[in-house]
């Protein structure tokens, strides 16, 4: 299965924008199931159906490849893969999957699982590591975050950007370089929860009150109990977010 992040960018191509507008669509067809496994079809069939080069055909044909959506032989023409082959890390099919109501849930559960998996040792870490104006930083963010969810904001874009940071900080502060990288899939949950009307107005503020505990037990380099409240955290928000 690819699993790491790919780093395509279509806008690097003379075609970008033509070639951006044929990825999402090929993309999210095929992570919605539109295009379902084992389905075929050819680069004159992009060519017809987009109205494109087969320059450009060729090009979305192997992004594509690259992420592990579709396989491509002389043989057989494109094949699409089932999900096992799919890039998962990558951000384009993150947004795809959330993006697909077929597989929003079960790809902010596979992102939130992640986050249990990585963020509590992250704090741990960010405990020892967290320089004193990181420490300050996360403190404040905590009680901002505890300030909008009080103010019923906690759906809004100023709670989401400040979540976010929130939590890039942890992983930040870990001062583990291979924690950084999973920056983009975390933050695609937090975004995820708000774009699609999953996060309440109003979480309760008890899971708020984890991120001051967080921050705090970072602040004081109590590596245990930023650990804990990491913990106390992530189990408390999945009280609250709304299928």
């Amino acid at each position: 299965m690819n699993s790491m992040p790919l780093t395509l960018d279509p806008a690097e191509s003379a075609e970008g924008p033509l070639l951006t507008k044929v990825l999402d669509e090929l993309g999210g067809e095929i992570v919605s199931g539109t295009m379902a496994p084992g389905e075929r079809f050819t680069l004159q069939d992009l060519s017809s159906r987009f109205g494109i080069s087969r320059t450009v055909a060729r090009e979305a044909m192997r992004a594509l490849e690259q992420l592990g959506l579709v396989s491509s032989s002389r043989r057989v023409g494109i094949k699409v893969l089932p999900e096992e082959h799919w890039a998962v890390f990558d951000q384009a099919v993150i947004r795809w999957r959330l993006s697909s109501e077929a597989h929003r849930a079960k790809q902010i559960v596979s992102l939130d699982q992640l986050r249990k998996a990585v963020e509590p040792v992250a704090a741990a870490l960010a405990a020892t590591n967290a320089t004193k104006e990181q420490a300050q930083e996360l403190k404040a963010l905590a009680e901002q975050l505890m300030e909008l969810s009080e103010a019923g904001q906690g759906n809004t874009d100023a709670f989401l950007e400040a979540d976010k940071r929130f939590h890039t900080l942890i992983l930040e502060c870990s001062g583990n370089e291979m924690f950084s990288t999973l920056t983009l899939p975390i933050l695609y949950v937090l975004e995820g929860r708000t774009r699609y009307g999953i996060m309440p107005n109003d979480p309760h503020l008890d899971a708020m009150a984890y991120h001051l505990k967080v921050a705090e037990a970072i602040q004081s380099g109590d590596s245990t109990g930023a650990e804990n409240a990491s913990w106390s955290l992530l189990r408390g928000v999945d009280g609250f977010v709304e299928f």
